[in-house]
């Protein structure tokens, strides 16, 4: 044992002495070394990188709507104590929760910020003004707010978008009369009943029940058993007054199907009701400024004018009458698809300004070291994220604008983008938080630069208003019912963006140069021949497993993977349409030629990564390599650029991070008071 100890001293005797020899340097004393020693600095970006366009410009469209209104809330916000404002980086103000506050201190301030915004009139018309104009501004809001907060985000959504929609959409004028201006006014606060511990997705088997007595002529709602228990429910811990709740509705011994109704949970004293139990949901990986909640409902009486009868009523003998069931709601998933670009945007705004200024290694010795941004493999890293997210933006505006357009012959189209956006806005910006945090080193997972924290607070957002994967499913079935359809009836594809199938096959070249990939055409005729093809092959299969005795519902269970390639080339496709209808509408030559590289950049990336072009012979092995190096090509052309694209994401400095600007100062001695 003695040898193996003295055989691991002089091998670290050894280690010390090469290290030594390294160091150490006999023909300068050590005060010389000390004098002679260059610190670092930080160089503002800024001086070396100038804009080659106007990001006001670009701002204009990727913001798309009420840029002065979005400016006046930051401005708002950054000015009130409420809202942390912190002095680093010589005197620069930034904003941002205090993670290390309790859970309680942060469910108590998120309702002070709250009640901060109302009294500065932030919430006026998010209900009771039903204008399109009035609906993108509170679009607007909710995002500058959701850019400060997920939590406070979260929690308006659940007040507005969620409890308030509800009664908008599913109440009659009796409704409205009664409650869209209390709730507007935060004179009652929301929630909304729906989630299970047994049911979350499948909406249509919760187990909640409300009974219909037509002697009292009220509704009795009841949880019957242990999973019947409502979960995950925002506001409902400490702070909601009254909640929207999605039963079972029994009249005369028969089940009518899911139904919506007022109940009171809370007086105005902050008591709990009599019959009504609530629990907390206790701390989560993020979000816990909201109190979500649990509730149970023991035999609960409702008055029969807090059902929700737009669409189905119950006569006071119990006489029941339906029409059409509403589609799910889907401002929230609108919202949802929109924040989650934003942050996309902040992460990589941080990344990047930090990758302009951050240098390390030299490739020649004693030259300076390199800026991370010089780096190739850094490029990689951020630049196709930079252009993915500059076309998402164009595509959330476009579905918020089908929203407040939307008419009873869009539902269809308003649900399936919906859908297919919001699972890959969101996914994507899981995937870009992680990216951006490993781009920034260590830094990236300190709490104050924000890029880690977002990890945490925005990985609910997979699972908020309906389960991506299920979602994309969802997609995959309509666009097989409209094959079906057309097939069936011999007419052509509309709407959707399916008319592309009305055509012959796009033709592919079988040799692809430079020109080629970057040609709107090619990249228009590639992601179409893939979803079309891959709506056939969806198709046949389902209709194969069919053939083999398999029900209808088995078959599309059995074609998942099939089902899951279509909804991602489906929204994929639609993405770089959107995307190229904005680059057409610019008229300023320098923008539209960056333009014209992100799109570039959007379609060779998304073909990099997704196997299914090489998987069914869309592209053939030596294309798929030049549109590897073709990404490599874009990286440089959109390296200068890069400033001013993360300048014309329209986020305030006060809202990124001290990483982003003269992150030495910010990390200085001197700087320790202000953290």
């Amino acid at each position: 044992m003695a040898s193996l100890f003295n055989s691991g001293a002089d091998c670290a005797a050894r280690r010390a002495a090469i290290l030594a020899n390294h160091l150490v340097q006999p023909e300068l004393a050590t005060g010389s070394l000390l004098s002679t020693s260059n610190c670092l600095h930080y160089n503002p970006p800024e001086l070396t990188n100038p804009a080659s366009f106007n990001p006001i410009h670009l701002r204009q469209i990727l913001d798309g709507h009420h840029v002065e209104a979005r400016d006046w809330l930051f401005k708002l916000m950054e000015e009130s104590l409420l809202f942390c404002p912190k002095r680093r980086c010589e005197g620069k103000v930034f904003v941002a929760p205090d993670y290390n506050a309790t859970e309680e201190q942060q469910r108590e301030m998120t309702m002070r910020r709250i009640e901060f915004l109302l009294n500065n009139g932030v919430f006026e018309g998010w209900l009771t003004d039903s204008s399109a104009d009035a609906t993108m501004r509170k679009f607007a809001l909710m995002e500058c707010t959701g850019i400060f907060d997920h939590s406070l985000w979260t929690k308006l959504g659940v007040h507005f978008n969620l409890w308030g929609s509800a009664i908008k959409f599913f109440g009659t004028r009796i409704h409205h009369d009664k409650w869209l201006r209390d709730t507007e006014k935060y004179k009652v606060l929301g929630s909304f009943s729906m989630t299970e511990l047994g049911h979350g997705s499948n909406v249509r088997g919760v187990e909640t029940i409300a009974t219909y007595d037509s002697n009292t002529r009220e509704f009795i709602i009841n949880t019957p058993c242990e999973s019947a228990q409502k979960y995950w429910i925002g506001s409902a811990a400490n702070h909601a007054t009254h909640t929207v709740v999605f039963s079972q509705l029994h009249i005369n011994g028969k089940n009518e199907g899911v139904h919506a109704f007022i109940v009171q949970i809370r007086d105005s004293n902050g008591n709990t009701c009599p019959n009504i139990r609530i629990a907390d949901c206790g701390h989560k990986i993020g979000l816990n400024g909201v109190d979500n909640g649990r509730i149970w409902f023991d035999n609960v009486c409702v008055p029969r004018e807090n059902f929700l009868n737009l669409v189905a009523d119950v006569l006071p003998d119990g006489q029941y009458r339906f029409a059409a069931f509403l589609s799910p709601l889907t401002a929230g998933r609108v919202t949802i698809t929109a924040l989650a670009v934003y942050t996309s945007k902040v992460a990589l705004a941080i990344a990047t300004r930090y990758a302009l200024s951050r240098r390390a290694f030299s490739v020649i010795p004693n030259d300076p070291e390199v800026l991370l941004l010089d780096y190739p493999s850094h490029q990689h890293r951020l630049i196709p994220l930079l252009a993915k997210v500059c076309a998402l933006s164009c595509a959330s505006n476009f579905l918020k604008k089908l929203y407040v357009q939307r008419t009873p012959e869009s539902s269809k189209a308003l649900h399936v983008y919906s859908c297919a956006l919001k699972a890959t806005a969101t996914w994507q910006n899981m995937i870009t938080l992680q990216e951006c945090r490993e781009a920034c080193g260590g830094q990236g997972f300190k709490t104050e630069n924000r890029i880690g924290i977002l990890k945490g607070e925005f990985d609910v957002q997979s699972t908020f208003e309906g389960d991506n994967n299920i979602l994309m499913q969802q997609v995959s079935k309509v666009l097989l019912a409209e094959h079906v359809a057309v097939q069936k009836k011999k007419k052509h594809f509309k709407g959707l963006g399916l008319e592309h199938m009305n055509g012959p096959l796009p033709v592919i070249p079988p040799v692809l140069t430079s020109s080629i990939l970057r040609s709107s055409k090619f990249q228009t005729d590639l992601f179409s021949m893939r979803e079309r093809d891959l709506l056939q092959r969806f198709s046949e299969e389902v209709s194969r497993y069919q053939t083999q005795g398999e029900s209808r519902e088995k078959a599309l269970l059995l074609s998942y993977q099939l089902a899951e390639e279509l909804a991602k080339a489906f929204a994929e496709c639609a993405t770089l349409q959107i995307f190229l209808e904005a680059e057409t509408s610019v008229l300023q030559t320098p923008l539209k030629e960056v333009l014209g590289l992100l799109r570039s950049m959007y379609a060779m990336t998304c073909i990099d990564e997704v196997a299914s072009f090489l998987r069914y012979g869309y592209l053939s092995v030596d294309n798929a390599a030049v549109v590897r190096k073709e990404v490599m090509a874009l990286c440089t052309d959109l390296r200068p650029h890069a400033l001013t694209i993360v300048s014309s994401f329209g986020i305030p400095d006060s809202f990124l991070s001290p990483i982003a600007f003269d992150w030495i100062e910010a990390n200085s001695w001197s700087n320790l008071s202000s953290e």
